[in-house]
């Protein structure tokens, strides 16, 4: 049982809260969402269009403008700000003379996320959970809050810096592999007999282009609409690679550095709109002209080349860079948003909605669980690309409009006083006290 005393150390109930923050991370969960679709509507079709859900028309111009936009950046600047919580977490805790307490709420903390990553993953069907990940991650940070921010950067640039030449190994050995099936077609024409190496090279190959065929994507659909058992069955083994492979194949390099350059920029006061208005438009025009430099070699790159496995695999060598600097200037854009004060209204919604990240991002899933597998309206793979932005909007709206209306009536969302209340191993508040109305005095 949880104790429902006042702790000494309590979790944050607003006055603390910094405003650019929120606002911030309300835009990037949406973001996140813009990407996430894909993998929520559409078999095998995150990144490659051509597998599922259209690539001509205004599919195409979906899949050119998120990637162009939104891919990586978004999930870097969630891993932004996951840095920066964390770092701000357990920097309160430390300044309420927590002592060696700080320590164990913040990877108590962190131990809670890692089980809600598993549950949000294998039980709410989302094979593109975060969460673990993040956990594990934020392992690594604690060892890294008294760092200077120049050092930061530095550890950064050099794990994004490893992060770029595995990703040219890959390249190379994509190129083999490319040149080897060539040559297999060669070999085939002229009725020769395959080496060892060209035998390996045409079995993966015949592998990779069955798994992409109409059938298998077909036979993926069919699981995805049956029940929600033989679901979490099926998605289970993708999960599980998912979980296994990742943590040490992208994420030191894809979230970890993005979590020490959050925190760098949040202690030179970045992220909090202290710096001018110049500062930020220096920011966003130097980020976004980077960024979409590199970006648009990218995508050009892979158009050219009809979508080929080699013209990705190329693209990859140069992905986190773009990434990095088109995330700079959302991060200007954004403070330069929040700074201006226009749209105010509209501000308070977004930061309703960051503030109640965790909660929106786990319903998220819990929507898209009922509108395409079979627990509910079965629409996987029945929407093309363009049209799944149509759910996202949908969605949007709807914590637009939920987000400020809850934390009207509670200090937190669901899933943050939970996860506030195991961390503290102290019951949280919750329902905000009702106010009367002041009586009026008899004229």
């Amino acid at each position: 049982m949880l104790d429902q005393t006042s702790p000494k150390i309590a979790a944050t109930l607003g006055m603390e809260r910094i405003q650019s923050l929120d606002v911030m991370r309300g835009f990037v969960l949406f973001g996140i969402l813009l990407m996430n679709i894909n993998g929520f509507g559409l078999a095998k079709a995150y990144n490659d269009p051509t597998v599922a859900g259209g690539y001509t028309g205004y599919n195409l111009y979906t899949w050119i403008t998120t990637n162009m936009f939104f891919e990586g950046t978004m999930r870097a600047l969630f891993s932004l700000l996951f840095g920066v919580g964390m770092f701000i977490f357990l920097d309160r805790l430390l300044k309420k003379d927590a002592g060696i307490k700080a320590a164990d709420i913040y990877f108590r903390r962190l131990m809670y996320l890692l089980v809600f990553g598993l549950i949000h993953g294998y039980l709410l069907l989302w094979v593109g959970e975060i969460l673990y990940q993040y956990a594990l991650m934020g392992f690594l940070v604690y060892s890294f809050r008294q760092m200077a921010p120049k050092r930061l950067i530095a550890v950064s640039i050099l794990l994004i810096s490893i992060g770029t030449f595995w990703n040219y190994m890959d390249y190379k050995d994509t190129k083999k592999f490319v040149a080897n099936v060539e040559e297999v077609a060669v070999y085939k024409a002229e009725d020769k007999e395959l080496t060892k190496e060209l035998k390996g090279a045409s079995e993966r190959w015949e592998k990779r282009e069955k798994d992409r065929s109409p059938e298998a994507i077909a036979e993926y659909n069919a699981e995805m609409h049956k029940g929600y058992f033989s679901v979490v069955a099926f998605l289970a083994p993708i999960n599980f690679e998912f979980d296994t492979v990742w943590p040490y194949r992208g994420d030191v390099w894809d979230v970890l550095s993005m979590m020490l350059i959050g925190i760098a920029l949040f202690r030179w006061n970045v992220l909090s709109g202290a710096k001018s208005y110049r500062f930020y438009g220096s920011m966003a025009l130097i980020g976004y002209a980077l960024g979409l430099a590199i970006n648009y070699y990218e995508v050009k790159n892979i158009l050219n080349a009809d979508f080929s496995l080699l013209a990705f695999s190329k693209s990859d060598i140069t992905y986190y860079w773009g990434r990095l600097f088109i995330s700079f200037g959302h991060v200007g854009a954004i403070m330069i948003f929040c700074k201006s004060g226009i749209l105010a209204g509209f501000q308070q919604s977004m930061a309703a909605v960051g503030k109640m990240a965790l909660t929106n991002y786990m319903m998220h899933s819990v929507i898209c669980m009922f509108i395409f597998t079979g627990v509910g309206f079965g629409m996987f793979g029945k929407l093309q690309r363009y049209e799944l932005l149509y759910v996202v909007f949908s969605i949007w709206i709807f914590q637009l409009i939920l987000s400020p209306i809850w934390l009207k009536y509670f200090y937190f969302g669901p899933m943050e006083w939970l996860w506030r209340s195991l961390s503290y191993q102290k019951r949280q508040l919750f329902k905000r006290p009702k106010i009367s109305p002041p009586s009026l005095a008899v004229q």
